[in-house]
């Protein structure tokens, strides 16, 4: 696949290195565009060094190859990372002034931007307008992750890790818009069932797969609304979301959208049992005294009354099992009591506990159908993970066209 990197002037540049490197190794045809002013920061020899191609910066290089049209007519992909807030505007406003930009202009490819820049500039409303505008194009622009900028400041704006960036760059890039015309819900995150005004019971889960998978269908073609429960990852733009809490606050959400959905994948990690009564105080703790106990009832079994009651025909249900084994089964038995009694389509089940699953960037699944069978296994990063489940619901959805 022929890839062009184009590295634009900040500070992150020097960690575009280590994308080249990976986009390399696995054997793909790189070019690196550099802007003029992030040879200020990483020079033309070490793009060239790593692609064993030139490294040029102009629309007047290699005119007789009319370089600044072919390159984006003939790529694969083009990733840009980092893009600073000013190349992000150019893009936006359609220039093309330098070689970087004439090639975005005149590509035909999948576009993925991976901005970095000060967290004031990244908020600003101009480069909040300008990331919609790219993103409503079709531009795939990643969300910048949160951490230590340049000099003392901290928050969003740092360019994202660049397996991350490729991960996703190369899922954009192999994949069709296979779930194109769907309506597609998904659940994502943990849920907190208060006790009193302060205390919750909860869980782990960061939302991070559920996320992931919402951003993967949405690339498919999908028309996405996520149901964010309580999660720790910040939450993707360009999608319909919705906010819940509790267990009660997801069923609500749920059977609100199940009616008009094709698809609906329930990835959240929610509680099995709430507090019977929600005290009105903070609990109190008593010198010489033991607490009293906290009675629980059950959660509703969402999962199951959806695909008891499927709001429409050939609508595909999706549930995970977070599963820990023990004395009466492995974590692949749980999954198929669990894929016998709940009828799902598809349940993608997973070991969670000491540092697997739960708040972890990859994720192992095995993918079982409604008879508790095995018809997909898969380890990654949790977008590649996302991309393996929804193959599995686009050859479902496809059979159903046939029907």
């Amino acid at each position: 696949m022929r890839i062009i990197v184009g590295v634009t002037g900040g500070i992150a540049a020097y960690k575009a290195a280590h994308l080249v490197r990976s986009f390399t190794e696995a054997g793909h045809d790189v070019r690196v565009i550099p802007t003029q002013s992030s040879l200020n920061f990483v020079g033309a020899a070490t793009w060239e060094a790593l692609t064993g191609q030139p490294a040029t910066t102009s629309v007047f290089e290699d005119v007789d190859q009319v370089a600044h049209v072919k390159l984006g007519q003939e790529a694969d992909l083009i990733v840009i990372a980092p893009a600073t807030a000013d190349f992000v505007s150019k893009i936006a406003t359609g220039r093309a002034d330098d070689l970087l930009s004439a090639s975005v202009l005149v590509a035909t490819c999948p576009v993925v931007v991976a901005p970095a820049m000060h967290t004031e500039m990244w908020r600003n409303p101009a480069t909040v307008a300008n990331v919609s505008t790219l993103r409503e194009r079709g531009i795939h622009v990643l969300e910048p992750a949160s951490g230590r900028l340049t000099g003392k400041d901290s928050g969003p704006g740092r360019l994202p890790e660049p397996e991350d960036i490729a991960a996703f760059a190369l899922s954009v890039s192999q994949i069709n818009q296979d779930l194109a015309g769907l309506k597609v819900v998904i659940t994502a995150g943990g849920t907190h069932e208060p006790l009193d005004p302060v205390r919750f019971l909860g869980n782990n889960s960061s939302g991070l797969q559920g996320i992931k998978l919402a951003e993967a269908a949405k690339v498919r073609g999908a028309d996405v609304t996520l149901i964010a429960g309580v999660v720790t990852v910040p939450l993707p733009h360009g999608l319909d979301v919705r906010h819940a809490t509790t267990a009660l606050d997801i069923e609500r959400d749920v059977n609100d959208l199940a009616p008009g959905a094709d698809v609906v994948i329930m990835a959240a990690a929610i509680a099995d049992f709430r507090p019977v009564k929600r005290l009105d105080a903070k609990i109190k703790k008593v010198q010489g005294q033991e607490p009293e106990p906290i009675r629980l009832t059950k959660n509703p079994d969402i999962l199951a009354g959806l695909a008891a009651n499927r709001q429409r025909p050939g609508q595909i249900i999706v549930g995970f099992a977070a599963e820990t084994g023990d004395e009466t089964g492995t974590v692949l038995d749980h999954g198929r009591a669990k894929a016998l009694r709940k009828k799902a389509d598809l349940l993608v089940v997973n070991e969670v506990g000491d540092g697997l699953g739960f708040g972890t960037p990859h994720n192992t699944v095995t993918i079982l159908d409604a008879a508790g069978e095995p018809v997909g296994e898969t380890t990654g990063d949790k977008l590649a993970v996302s991309h393996a489940i929804l193959d599995h619901v686009a050859k479902l959805a496809a059979d159903n066209r046939k029907n």
